[in-house]
């Protein structure tokens, strides 16, 4: 079944501010928040669904690959993008600060959430930097990433306990987390409430550790995770692949992966935006009689025509051999800077014959009316 389009799931138009598209993931989720409608059997989908909406268009980065790719950008096969297979407790963690709650974010408007109060621990994020060459930026690729990350453990299923025995109540704080003290003071009782010393605030105790993972409920362990880089990313962009990153102790939602994009510089073209740039050198024989000659470009070699009479510093224009804009907006061009080369050493014959050329009217500056500046030539440009 074809997914429904997130601005729609929402009702929102699809030039809508994040303010516009928070409020209405508000206004959606309690509505069809399940504790709210108990004689409704679809209402949790539509509660999931509105929250995997709202997990999209409420980061920008995610919001512009759904923009560009619709759906098929935010599939895993797609780099692991985006939203999707989100559980209840997934929402709570990742969504409870748009509704204020310290706990479930629907318990302030139904009661208690319903046995949903209590909010999932979140593991911490992992970033890597990864290193890309411009034919990879041009293109797109998708790389196998190696990273070290905690993952529950298999032993215990992430409980910590040995054998997956179940954990018991912390009899200090009977399982809050939190220890309260009442001091009397001048203006009337004060209290304060802090971690529970004893459980660490998670509420419950292991009695028997698992041999496993010594009681964390997770293992470090190394694994190879692939990633779809999308075309035209660039230096300092950061990407996020959802649950790809540490698990918390004894239970919880995984953090993210980050990854940030380094560029390595190329041997022959520079990038400037969504342009390519390649600085041409060619003699004074060439440049005077043209020549054909070929150049690199992202998408390989191409012969190019240099006119006779060519000037130093005139700029050539390859239509569409850029690198195609993230956001959609197309591809830019190849800029190639044309540089005559003046010899350095003439042998006698060679000198012989530019003195004999040297009176030649052909051969004096001779600036044609109207000829603009190198730097008039680059605004053009740009």
């Amino acid at each position: 079944m074809a997914k429904r389009d997130y601005y729609e799931i929402l009702g929102v138009s699809r030039d809508a501010s994040p303010e516009e598209i928070k409020k209405a993931y508000r206004k959606t989720a309690i509505k069809f928040h399940p504790d709210k409608n108990p004689d409704n059997p679809d209402a949790e989908d539509q509660f999931k669904e509105a929250a995997e909406a709202y997990e999209v268009l409420g980061d920008a980065e995610k919001r512009q690959r759904y923009d560009r790719f619709g759906h098929d950008g935010m599939r895993g096969g797609a780099g692991g993008f985006g939203g999707g297979g989100m559980s209840m407790d997934d929402i709570f963690s990742q969504f409870g600060d748009i509704f204020g709650g310290s706990g479930s974010p629907f318990e302030s408007f139904f009661g208690g959430g319903g046995g949903r109060s209590s909010r999932q621990r979140r593991g911490s994020n992992l970033r890597i930097k990864l290193k890309l060459s411009l034919d990879e930026i041009a293109h797109g690729v998708e790389k196998k990433i190696k990273v070290k990350r905690y993952t529950t453990c298999d032993t215990c299923s992430g409980n910590g306990a040995e054998n997956g025995t179940a954990l018991r109540t912390c009899p200090t704080c009977n399982g809050s987390g939190q220890t309260r003290k009442v001091v009397n003071t001048m203006l009337g009782q004060m209290v304060s409430a802090n971690t529970c010393g004893n459980c660490g605030g998670e509420g419950k105790i292991v009695d028997e550790r698992c041999g496993t993972c010594k009681g964390e409920g997770r293992n470090l362990e190394e694994e190879v995770i692939p990633v779809k880089i999308p075309e035209g990313v660039g230096e300092g962009i950061q990407l996020s692949m959802s649950g790809k990153g540490n698990v918390p102790k004894r239970g919880g939602v995984p953090g993210d992966l980050l990854i940030v994009i380094e560029e390595k510089e190329d041997e022959h073209l520079k990038r400037d935006g969504t342009n390519i740039v390649y600085d041409l050198h060619i003699s004074l024989i060439d440049a005077a009689l043209g020549t054909s000659i070929e150049v690199p470009t992202i998408d390989g070699k191409v012969k190019i025509k240099i006119d006779p009479g060519t000037q130093s510093g005139k700029i050539l224009r390859l239509r569409g051999k850029g690198i195609q804009d993230l956001n959609g907006y197309g591809k830019g061009d190849q800029l190639i800077h044309v540089n005559v080369w003046t010899p350095k050493t003439l042998s006698s014959e060679e000198k012989r014959t530019l003195e004999n050329l040297r009176e030649s009217p052909n051969f004096q500056p001779q600036p044609e009316k109207g000829d603009k500046s190198f730097f008039e030539r680059m605004k053009e440009f740009f």
